[in-house]
């Protein structure tokens, strides 16, 4: 009986670019001598290849064709090898393959981000390089869909579940590529044109500083505004007072929750300085003058933020903008990407101070003065920063003083007020998703107590006690809520912002009495636990004495600063500052920041008050100088890896 022929090597399917040369084998053992035959076939015409006769068949790739080889020996019989796909991609990107390319997979499409209406089709696509060529398997949502191990995923009739972020792996015997993830919505927000992925700002007002003149309006700024971008869906960390150290690093944790398709806003509000179209901003150790490694480029935060293909870059600075510095060499600023996504809301002109306008209690930036009137608006931003163009230009206290100005390459129509439709991966929150809950506290003699905690600025927070109805035997009880002297290490608040962060908590806590509260600012430099006493002082009705009893409660230093890593508190230039605490009673509140006369006041960038209705006689010499080198420090703390506290 005559052996059968035996293939032993079959040739492989390939998916290369047009003019790679390779080669295509078969192998196949017979009782004879073996005849080779290469076949190709086109568009559905089979055709022999001329001159093929060989086990190898060398191809230059023209074009998408599929080969198989014909195998005889002297008997007769013939074999035909599976059928192989020579895939050929006419166009790919530059530089691919790499130059020692071996034949591992590389991805040369990558699916789109779509939003698909309940009931309709979907499909997905992607593709790959490789020798042999890939085999594919998707996922959602990180889990792997089992009947979708094509390069087209194909779904017929859509479902809300079907949302999601979807990517697909491609492999082969040399290794695997991932495609990149996007994001799939599936009856979500299909009214609207544009949406969010997600919404994340990061608001800085820098008020108290070691060396230069103090800022008032910062405070009340920031509060507002992070409340405003809360009714918009916005995740926010609004932060008080940053040295040079602490901006890096909450500017570094804010470019780590970006991600495709998220609105990002930057607010910054402070002292600040512009060198040939170039923002500087000014953290509050900066020392008098400065050197230029001691601010920090708005341009490089930018940057970094296009990188994290946002679907718009909202950077506001309420600064000034005076020129400073001709003589430095400008910092190391690539060209941002062409993407339309990017706008800058400036307070003031070039070469131009920014004013406050004091009233009372309370300071607000011109610039905020009427952003606030108009954030909240459906139009597109820039519509929206031309309304408070506008109202700011026709504002006598700042009529050739402060002109806004606007420059952004926006080329769609997206709001602050777009939708959100986050992607199928749960969103990181920060802003407010650590917050320590309320609790009840009980005396020995029985009265109890309540203990609320409120942020009113990421790294500002108020501890408010309330006593509960008291037992029979106890009268005229008070509280106070203050640090055991052993722990009292902490500085005083500068009495210029005290008043202020007081009078924003009377106004949220004016309808209701609270017995004590206590204040904790500067969280981000809290290295330990903090421990509060909470002193009861009663009488006893049975024998009419006086009594005082005490409990404690510890703060866990991980809730107080959790939007900075420890890591930061250990780089060799950075000096450690204490933590500012206070102790007040409520009733104090509503009398510690009242102007008796009322009368509006405009403060400039540089720490100078003035009346309303005088010119501006503030020094022509800005106090600010140059950058820091953000990158750097950004660099280091992404290398260093996740942190411990991260939000």
């Amino acid at each position: 009986m005559q052996e059968a022929i035996a293939i032993t090597e079959q040739p492989v399917s390939v998916s290369v670019p047009m003019g790679y040369s390779f080669t295509l084998r078969c192998r196949a053992e017979g009782c004879t001598s073996l005849q080779y035959q290469w076949f190709c076939q086109h568009q559905s015409v089979c055709r022999q290849i001329p001159g093929a006769t060989k086990q190898d068949l060398p191809i230059t790739a023209q074009q998408t064709q599929l080969y198989t080889c014909r195998i005889n020996d002297l008997y007769k019989n013939a074999i035909f090898s599976d059928w192989v796909k020579v895939e050929v991609h006419q166009c790919v990107a530059r530089g691919l393959p790499p130059r020692l390319w071996r034949g591992e997979p590389v991805i040369v499409l990558n699916p789109t981000e779509q939003r698909v209406e309940v009931g309709k089709p979907l499909q997905l696509q992607c593709a790959a390089m490789g020798v042999p060529a890939p085999s594919y398997q998707w996922y959602r949502n990180g889990n792997l869909l089992e009947h979708q191990k094509k390069k087209r995923l194909w779904i017929t009739h859509a479902k809300v579940s079907d949302s999601g972020t979807y990517l697909c792996c491609a492999s082969n015997s040399h290794g695997e590529q991932w495609t990149s993830a996007v994001d799939i919505h599936i009856g979500t927000c299909r009214s609207e044109k544009f949406f969010a992925t997600g919404k994340i700002a990061l608001l800085v007002g820098n008020n108290c500083y070691q060396h230069h003149p103090n800022l008032m309006a910062p405070v009340t700024d920031v509060f507002e505004l992070s409340l405003l971008l809360e009714q918009l869906g916005f995740q926010v960390v609004s932060l008080l007072d940053l040295n040079k150290a602490e901006m890096v690093t909450a500017v570094s944790r804010f470019l780590q929750l970006l991600g495709k398709g998220v609105y990002a806003i930057f607010y910054y509000a402070g002292h600040g300085y512009e060198h040939s179209g170039r923002n500087y901003m000014v953290p509050v150790d900066a020392p008098q003058p400065y050197a230029p490694e001691n601010c920090i480029s708005v341009q490089r935060i930018l940057q970094k933020m296009q990188q994290q293909q946002t679907a718009l870059n909202l950077i506001l600075l309420d600064t000034c903008r005076k020129w400073y510095n001709p003589e430095c060499a400008l910092s190391q600023v690539q060209p941002l990407e062409p993407w339309g996504n990017t706008v800058y809301g400036y307070a003031t002109s070039e070469d131009a101070e920014a004013y406050e306008l004091q009233d009372g209690e309370f300071s607000s930036g011109i610039f905020m003065k009427y952003l606030k009137k108009h954030i909240l608006q459906e139009k597109k931003v820039t519509h929206m920063l031309e309304d408070v163009l506008e109202d700011i230009g026709r504002d006598p206290l700042v009529t050739g003083k402060q002109v806004m100005e606007i420059k952004h390459t926006l080329k769609e129509a997206r709001s602050l007020t777009d939708p959100i439709c986050p992607s199928g991966a749960a969103a990181e929150l920060w802003g407010r998703s650590h917050e320590l809950v309320s609790e009840i506290v009980t005396f020995p003699c029985g009265v109890q107590v309540e203990l609320r905690f409120h942020r009113l600025f990421s790294n500002v927070m108020y501890v408010c006690a309330k006593l509960q109805p008291p037992p029979a035997h106890v009268a005229d009880a008070h509280l106070l809520l203050c640090q055991p002297t052993e722990m009292n290490n902490m500085a005083i608040l500068k009495e210029s912002r005290l008043d202020q962060v007081e009078s924003l908590l009377a106004s949220l806590y004016k309808r209701e009495e609270l017995d004590c509260i206590f204040q904790l600012c500067g969280l981000q430099k809290i290295q330990t636990d903090v421990v509060l006493q909470l002193d009861l002082h009663y009488t006893q009705l049975s024998t009419k004495q006086r009594t005082c009893e005490s409990l404690q409660t510890t703060l866990q230093k991980s809730l107080l600063g959790q939007f900075f890593s420890q890591r930061n508190c250990s780089q060799p230039n950075y000096q450690r500052t204490p933590a500012c605490t206070g102790s007040m009673c409520l009733q104090d509140v509503s009398t510690l920041s009242t102007d008796p006369q009322g009368q509006a006041f405009l403060r400039t960038g540089s720490g100078h008050s003035l009346p309303s209705s005088n010119p501006s006689n503030s020094s022509s010499e800005p106090e600010e100088n140059d950058e820091s080198d953000l990158s750097e420090l950004c660099s280091a703390l992404l290398r260093a890896g996740p942190g411990q506290d991260y939000p």
